[in-house]
């Protein structure tokens, strides 16, 4: 497919746009739902128009580049990741122009765009797929993977547990099985087919023409088969990433590449290729182990979970980077922990049984830590803090709530609220109308919880976030800097160092709900005052004894190492 109109602009003489290869290591990642954030048509639907009037906004909250899940033409039945065409738009959400508008918008702005890309499968209603049950021996016939029986690669697990009881479900037109790692409305792609691989390929570089900087590549562990595997992070798999790599890096330089890979960390360290090159695959990779850790720490109120999980995490090549996150639109997977954890999880944060799905839990963070500002300061702080790039859920930034009686993850993806005004000023429609209805329970309600009321609030969550992100951004050792946990006396108490140089940070925790002394050896620093970064109050000086702090309940502090 070409595109005339609109023409992409190269954005050559856009000063505001950092040409650094490395912009993503320091960028705070910001997600947002097309269809969630700002509907511009009254049709009760978000937009791609509608997100381009709120720029302003996230240009002024800090964030530096905004992560937009599928907006491709889709019967979305799963959010958007089941896609029926590639390259075009849904028409709900506007069409190329609207979409070019947005990005060139965004880059005036200093701010880049990575879009969901979806490669280990497609929607039961993509052409492909229907000329493939249709006519096994045409050109599309091979674009699935396809047998006579379900009995290949049963060592794979199933990943939606709910609603799938099998790998393989049943054609009756083709009168065979067809593979599916996620729901059966989503066919998984032959990769064994070079067909399949180039129309991949001409998909992610027309994207790429239209200006994007970069792609989350969706569910890449998947993409090949082996008898006899757990069809996992094959060889296969690499080989192909490696050269979606090398298109992106001799034609589009400055793109990043962001891989989804709910493995362990010893297996998704692979998707950044090479360590002796810096890296040959993919830029980024979540962290998906930290985040359940994370809260675990906190209800334990110990250290543990996140230093064990962080202390097997392996090194990673010089030019990549970790993604961290707290939420997004899925559920809080606890895929990638023990089955006694995930029991503890469920008891602690889920009693509720509507509150699960799948493997996980399905509710946003406010409601998660009980509207606890401390909580969520903390929470946030770590984001921020630990080693990776933080990516922000839409809406968490001002402590929005969720709906868990809304059916599969849409409890998660409800309107963004803007102002305590109809529909939460995020559509003019009839509240009928709207894709699905806006929070309006006593405390996460968009009467109380919404923008418009954060502004007018110096000392609101979104102010505080505002403020974090800026703090993040003036001290580079939080973006490229290494990271070193200190030993404390106290273990409900993690602290660690971030340093580039001469940009050092030390960052101090409490994962309990009660005050906590801490003894920390700072010999190294000795004659250092450290100067703490919100607030800019300088402590004692460190001498050659331990050095000694107080944390308040869920407090942290970060410090700026520096000379007396």
């Amino acid at each position: 497919m070409t595109v005339n109109e609109p023409v992409p602009d190269t954005f050559e003489d856009t000063p505001a746009k950092d040409r650094d290869p490395d912009w993503f290591k320091r960028a705070v990642f910001y997600e947002v739902l097309v269809r969630s954030f700002q509907d511009s048509n009254g049709d009760g639907v978000g937009d791609l128009k509608g997100i381009t009037s709120k720029l302003d906004y996230l240009q002024w909250l800090g964030v530096d580049c905004l992560w937009l899940p599928p907006f491709f033409k889709s019967p979305l039945r799963d959010g958007g990741y089941d896609v029926a065409d590639y390259t075009s738009v849904l028409p709900e959400f506007g069409d190329l122009a609207d979409f070019v508008e947005f990005v060139d918008a965004a880059h005036q702005r200093g701010m880049r765009v990575v879009i969901d890309f979806v490669m280990n499968h497609t929607s039961d209603q993509h052409p492909w797929f229907q000329e493939s049950r249709r006519d096994p021996d045409g050109p599309y016939g091979d674009y699935y993977v396809w047998a006579d029986d379900d009995k290949q690669y049963a060592d794979a697990r199933i990943i939606f547990v709910d609603t799938e009881s099998s790998n393989w479900t049943f054609d009756p037109v083709r009168k065979q099985y067809y593979w599916h790692r996620f729901f059966s409305h989503q066919p998984d792609l032959n990769y064994e087919n070079p067909a399949v691989q180039e129309e991949i390929l001409s998909a992610l570089k027309f994207w790429l023409d239209l200006g994007i900087d970069g792609f989350r590549l969706d569910a890449v562990p998947y993409l090949y088969q082996q008898e006899g595997t757990n069809c996992e992070n094959l060889p296969a798999t690499h080989a192909f990433l490696k050269r979606v790599r090398k298109e992106i890096d001799d034609h589009y330089p400055d793109t990043v590449l962001l891989a989804e890979a709910n493995q362990w960390p010893e297996d998704v360290v692979d998707y950044f290729g090479d360590f002796r090159s810096g890296g040959d695959e993919c830029h980024m990779a979540f962290h998906f182990p930290v985040m359940p850790r994370i809260f675990m720490a906190v209800r334990r109120e110990s250290r543990y979970p996140v230093s064990e999980i962080l202390a097997k995490t392996p090194e990673i090549p010089s030019g990549c980077q970790w993604g961290i996150f707290l939420r997004n639109h899925d559920e809080l997977t606890l895929e990638m922990v023990t089955d006694e954890e995930r029991d503890y999880m469920y008891a602690e944060y889920a009693k509720d049984p509507r509150m699960r799905a799948n493997i996980g839990i399905r509710r946003r963070l406010a409601p998660l830590l009980d509207n606890d500002r401390k909580q969520m300061e903390l929470f946030t702080a770590l984001l921020f803090s630990l080693p990776g790039s933080p990516v922000l859920y839409y809406g968490d930034e001002i402590g929005m709530g969720d709906n868990i009686w809304l059916g599969d993850r849409d409890g998660v993806r409800t309107p963004m609220q803007w102002t305590p005004d109809r529909n939460a000023g995020f559509s003019s429609c009839d509240p009928g109308r709207l894709y699905l209805p806006a929070i309006m329970d006593p405390v996460h309600g968009y009467q109380v919880t919404n923008v418009e009321a954060g502004m007018a609030s110096p000392s609101s969550l979104l102010h505080w976030t505002k403020r974090m992100i800026e703090i993040r951004k003036q001290n580079r050792a939080f973006g490229t800097g290494t990271y070193t946990e200190l030993p404390a006396s106290n273990p409900a108490v993690l602290a660690f160092l971030r340093e580039d140089g001469d940009d050092l940070v030390l960052c101090v925790n409490n994962f309990s709900r009660f005050a906590q002394p801490t003894e920390l050896d700072l010999r190294r620093f000795a004659g250092t005052r450290p100067v703490e970064l919100i607030g800019g109050v300088q402590f004692p000086a460190i001498g050659e004894l331990p050095y000694l702090l107080t944390l308040a309940g869920h407090g942290f502090y970060w410090f700026r190492l520096k000379k007396a």
